[in-house]
Formats: structure tokens, sequence, C-alpha cells
């Protein structure tokens, strides 16, 4: 038996998952719209679902960018990267864990075919599904730990280090909890001098960024 927005009746007792409308997600938005103009600008989904929330964030910092890039492909493929690494969700239901990647990947995908009319290169692509894996993680943001082997959920932290490279650091979500609840400055709010971040348990040296999937 299917529930209104086509999810199982049993899916949604048991897990509570239902489709948030679109004009409440514009609505959220809304509320920080100063932060969605911001390439850098982190967002944490908790219970991502199939990726409502943050493909439209998505979608709001690439229009933006698009229009101070205009035709630079290639400020366009970095800006989509540093966009892309600001995203992170947790999910319980491995199918919609599946269904955000693929929906944040389409959403890239068809801004370039669009704007530019262009493929994704391939090691290009290759990245952006590395980070799809490392952000949007099939975990439960309660326990703290992924779903298929009970381990500690971890973050990477993107940055730039200069125009082509990034850096990567990760980080235990149990940590960043610990170290700093939500309700302050911490890795997933804005990154000024005040905000918090406890020590990563591993760092890696810089790489350009269509080598990001070279990453261990």
């Amino acid at each position: 038996m299917k529930s209104k927005d086509n999810k199982s009746v049993d899916r949604v007792r048991e897990y509570g998952e239902v489709k948030t409308r679109n004009n409440e997600i514009q609505n959220m938005i809304n509320l920080v719209g100063h932060e969605v103009k911001r390439i850098d600008s982190r967002f944490l989904e908790p219970a991502c679902g199939d990726g409502n929330f943050l493909s439209q964030i998505l979608i709001n910092k690439l229009d933006l960018s698009i229009k101070k890039l205009k035709k630079d492909n290639v400020k366009f493929e970095i800006d989509c990267i540093y966009s892309l690494s600001s995203l992170y969700g947790i999910e319980l239901l491995d199918d919609n864990v599946k269904a955000t990647r693929d929906r944040l990947y389409k959403i890239i995908e068809s801004f370039f075919k669009k704007k530019f009319n262009l493929p994704l290169e391939q090691n290009y692509s290759k990245s952006i599904k590395y980070i799809l894996k490392k952000n949007i993680i099939h975990g439960n943001a309660l326990t703290l730990k992924i779903n298929k082997d009970n381990t500690d959920i971890i973050f990477s932290e993107w940055s730039m280090v200069n125009t082509t490279d990034f850096k990567r650091r990760d980080f235990t979500f149990k940590e960043l909890l610990a170290y700093q609840p939500f309700k302050e400055e911490n890795l997933f709010s804005d990154l000024g001098d005040q905000a918090f971040i406890p020590t990563p348990i591993k760092e890696y040296k810089p790489i350009n960024y269509l080598r990001i999937h070279e990453f261990n």
C-alpha cells in the first residue's frame, strides 16, 4: 500500500519517512538565504531522505555561480566541486542514499549540458562521485554510526588551498558534536574565525580537483 507521496505505509510508519513539500523547502532555505549565496557555506541534513533539501541548495549555489562566471566552464567546474563538497547528508535507508547521490550528480551533469553543452570529463565525474560517497552517508544521525558496520560516522572537510587544489581533513561526527553543539559555530555552519573544529583524525595533502577521486 502506498501513501499519497508514493512511500509505502510501512516505511512511513517505521521510519517516519515523508516527503517535504517544495514550498516548505524553499521557506527553510529562505531563512538562511545569505548562507546559500556562499559557495563554501556548509549544510548538513541529518535525515536527508532522497535529497530534496540538499538538491535545492546545490541548484541555488550553482545558479549564482553560473551568473558570476558566465561562460568560463573551468572555473564553473571548480565551483561545482566546492559547492557539492559543502553539502552533507545522513540517511537511514540505503535506497534513499543512492537516490540522493544520483540526484546531486545529475544536477551538476545537467548544468554542464544546458549551459556549456558539455559532458562531464571522466576524472571530474569520478571526483564528484567520490565526494558524494564521502558526504552522503548511509547511517543513523542518532547513534552517530554507519549502518553497514556500526562504526563511527566520519565526515570530510574539503577546503581550497589555491585556485585548483583541495585539502581534505576527516573528523568523526561524534567528536564534532561533543566539542561543539550545533547551536554554536562548527564544521556545518559559518566558518569564520570563531568557528571551532576539533583535531582531525586524518589530514591529506592537497590535490588537484580533477584528482580528488585518488584520495585513499
